[in-house]
């Protein structure tokens, strides 16, 4: 008999260093917003997002690029970085933007798992919005699996345990068996909590309040939203690209540009 998949979330960056994520699956989250933003700048239909740690490092990694083709995209403590194209909102992610472009992109907290997560065997981007997508990909790859959640400056992140919590239970009701760990145990009981009433962790969650106070709750109406993309954005070889569910136009307007059409 085969043994259950084991299934373990570090629901902090201070996790991240102990990781052993050879051999394993990884889905990474940052619900606000960094990968809920990779999930819209896929749908878009950009050729690939390049998560760097900081802005020397992106700036090291445009130059790498042609004239034109890069994007530099980003932000600190919730506010595009001065001279970047594009900050960490999704609604910024339009076809008219990124379509067949190279996202440099850094953030405080999101990319920074992001990099940690390409060490896996298997990594992809998971938010609310493609939760249940990302739970058929994670059941797909056969492996055992870890969730990073990028959390908020090494703390936990209420909004990124949550959608760990339903990735999980996701899982859980498809697989049937899973073996979970103590903290895989304690971000599904908060994903059943608030899968109901994911609008409270606009309120409840200390980031979903900042962004509020910056006046960004058109972002958060856009990131606390459940199951409504069938998108999966991969990593291949530490950059990602659009995956499963890339919608046929996405992939049309990323090889037209690439092409130079």
């Amino acid at each position: 008999m085969n043994r259950s998949r084991r299934v373990h979330v570090a629901l902090t960056p201070a996790d991240f260093p102990g990781l052993a994520l050879d051999g394993r699956a990884a889905l990474v989250v940052d619900v606000l917003r960094a990968t809920t933003t990779v999930v819209a700048a896929c749908a878009a239909g950009c050729a690939r997002i390049v998560p760097v740690a900081d802005r020397d490092a992106a700036l090291a990694a445009a130059a790498r690029y042609p004239s034109g083709e890069a994007l530099l995209a980003g932000e600190r403590g919730g506010r595009t970085l001065t001279g970047f194209h594009l900050g960490n909102s999704p609604l910024e992610y339009v076809p008219e933007r990124v379509a067949g472009r190279t996202v440099i992109f850094t953030t405080t907290n999101g990319t920074e798992a992001m990099l940690h997560a390409g060490r896996a065997a298997a990594a992809a981007a998971a938010a609310l919005v493609n939760v249940n997508a990302a739970a058929r990909w994670a059941l797909e790859q056969e492996r055992d699996l870890t969730v990073l959640c990028a959390g908020e400056r090494g703390a936990l992140s209420l909004e990124d345990a949550v959608c760990a919590g339903i990735l999980v239970e996701r899982m859980l009701a498809e697989a049937g068996a899973l073996e979970l760990t103590d903290a895989a145990l304690a971000a599904l009981r908060l994903g059943e909590h608030y899968a109901e009433r994911l609008d409270r962790l606009g309120l409840e969650s200390a980031w979903g309040r900042n962004l509020a106070r910056q006046g960004r709750a058109v972002d958060l109406d856009a990131c606390l939203r459940l199951a409504t993309s069938a998108l999966v954005p991969i990593f291949e070889a530490g950059i990602i690209v659009p995956g499963p569910g890339a919608p046929p136009a996405a992939v049309a307007r990323a090889a037209q540009r690439e092409g130079g059409g």
